[in-house]
């Protein structure tokens, strides 16, 4: 993995910030401790710090193409590069070094913005064309790699791979964006495209962004998203698919010069993934786990025994329930507010996994493949509710129960009936949005000075997952939701916290259940093969049936 960062004058060739530049590189040198480059010339200026893991001796960046008129500054991985590179050399492309870097500035060669249609993996990059006097950046379909832009007053588009580098500029307002805080307040987390910081952006995942020089300004560009497409595959042929496509999405994710394991948690993704790898490995696989001392939360005895079963070589550290010093350390770690507390055992499972490997593969993505949280569960529930009763019955009954019903959080679950009584009370969309707010409506907004109130001028978090529901390819209830958590949870959260936890360690961290591909096969699959009753990720564990134990699976 990598840290990127850039200036480029939209409007002229004014000769850039050599110290700034140099500061904003050096900001984020955590990312990538082994290399550190830079380029400069009027106008553009970029900079790169490297983690070395594929073509150790070459491959540093910012690299060109032949005659050097096209640069590329890249953070992340193209699994498929190896087989880019003789459709490149057919074209009459000559590569310098072994490089999956080099892949992307001869596939903008001859694809042009395209390109990136091209590339099965991670990444982020922001590429310049000289003689188009074109700034191209880009980012993975799902969002494993960020890249945060903005416009400065004078006219300098400046990026990075975190928002610490971006504030290395003296000039970058730090005004909040009111907006940013009503949201996080009601996920957790900020989601893109917004930063919380007002005019800051994220490019959204599956987008691109092309800015020629002297245009005014220029819009992202969305080049892909999750089809929900339905292919008819029933459950024998599903199940057997399942365990093809995982083995080939893991396969290609064990290309690395340097050590290479995995997380082992002891549930099914990451109990998956490692069974996938130690049938693909010719030595033990090295794989990590943490412990807790509380007994309702450590499933480290499940992951041992799956390294057992696969003859891995695992290690576990114990993480005490009072880690509060790591507190301080993380607001730093991630920049903006992130309120997952599942940060604290991502950030140490990082840390302990970099003693021992530089690449991590992770069982990341299951979930919101495969529908595995239960929260789906409860949602489908409501929906069958919704659908049973008329809107205008609906709407005032389970709204007047809600507010009614006492709110019980330390009674038994089947009596917390509040936050239920609620959601159902809403249409679909906004009943999820209820179920996920980690501060639902009702006690967030009473919490607002009537200033901040009014700013926001009738602006509610809710309408991130209203304008993603507008935009899904799919009505189905369940893959409807799915289709949400691909936009908010998956990319804002997940994939934020993997991301900022291992590059804290100068960690490369690969999902093998992110592999776009697989991800976009799954979504088509007939949604009784996902949630089946009450279990979820039903075709994901039939499928590993024969490979893992009964009280792994269930």
């Amino acid at each position: 993995m990598c840290g990127i960062t850039g200036i480029f004058d939209t409007q002229g060739r004014r000769e850039p910030d050599r110290e700034l530049l140099r500061r904003m590189n050096q900001v984020q040198f955590h990312r990538g401790p082994d290399e550190g480059g830079e380029h400069f010339e009027p106008g553009l200026a970029f900079g790169h710090r490297r983690l070395l893991i594929i073509d150790l001796s070459s491959g540093q960046q910012p690299l060109a193409n032949e005659d050097g008129s096209v640069l590329v500054c890249f953070n992340g991985e193209i699994y498929n590069y190896r087989s880019l590179v003789p459709e490149l050399e057919a074209q009459g492309h000559v590569f310098r070094t072994h490089s999956d870097t080099e892949v992307i500035v001869h596939a903008w060669e001859e694809w042009g913005a395209d390109c990136v249609l091209r590339f099965n993996g991670m990444f982020a990059f922001a590429l310049w064309d000289r003689n188009r006097q074109t700034l191209f950046m880009a980012r993975d379909r799902l969002g494993k790699k960020p890249l945060y832009y903005t416009l400065t007053a004078d006219g300098r588009l400046l990026f990075a791979s975190e928002l610490k580098s971006l504030l290395e500029e003296p000039t970058l307002p730090r005004r909040l964006d009111r907006r940013a805080v009503e949201e996080y307040l009601a996920f957790g987390y900020v989601p893109d495209p917004r930063s919380i910081l007002e005019g800051v952006h994220k490019l959204a995942p599956g987008h691109s962004l092309v800015w020629t020089r002297g245009q005014a300004a220029a819009r992202p560009r969305k080049y892909w998203d999750v089809s929900f497409a339905p292919n008819g595959t029933g459950e024998a042929a599903a199940a057997q698919e399942v365990v093809e496509r995982l083995k080939e999405a893991t396969r290609i994710r064990l290309m690395s010069e340097v050590p290479l394991g995995a997380f082992l948690s002891g549930g099914v993704d990451s109990s998956a993934v490692v069974a996938m790898m130690a049938g693909l490995s010719g030595e033990p696989v090295k794989t990590c786990s943490i412990s807790f001392g509380v007994k309702e939360y450590d499933e480290s005895e499940y992951a041992q025994r799956v390294a057992t079963q696969f003859g891995t070589d695992h290690f576990v550290r114990r993480v005490d329930t009072d880690d509060f010093g790591l507190l301080d350390q993380l607001a730093g770690v991630y920049d903006e507010p992130f309120a997952d507390s599942s940060a604290i055992p991502t950030y140490r499972v990082c840390e302990l996994a970099r003693t021992r490997v530089t690449v991590a593969l992770s069982g990341d993505g299951g979930d919101e493949a495969f529908a595995g949280y239960r929260r789906y569960k409860w949602f489908m529930t409501e929906q069958r509710v919704r659908q049973w009763l008329p809107d205008a019955v609906r709407g005032p009954v389970f709204g007047a129960l809600g507010r009614w019903y006492p709110k019980l959080d330390r009674a038994p679950k089947i009596f917390r009936a509040k936050a239920t009584l609620e959601a159902i009370a809403r249409d679909a969309v906004d009943g999820y949005f209820h179920g996920v707010s980690v501060t639902p409506d009702r006690v967030r907004l009473p919490l607002y000075a009537p200033e901040f109130l009014a700013s926001l001028d009738g602006y509610r978090a809710v309408e991130v997952m209203r304008d993603h529901a507008k935009r899904s390819p799919t009505r189905d209830p369940l893959s409807l939701v799915q289709y949400l958590d691909f936009k908010t949870y998956l990319p804002g959260d997940i994939l934020v916290k993997v991301d900022r936890a291992s590059m804290a360690h100068s960690l490369e961290v690969r999902a093998p259940l992110l592999d776009y591909t697989f991800v976009d096969w799954i979504s088509g699959l007939p949604p009784d093969l996902k949630l089946k009753g009450a279990e979820g990720k039903y075709i994901l564990k039939k499928a590993l049936e024969p490979v893992l134990p009964n009280d792994i699976l269930y």
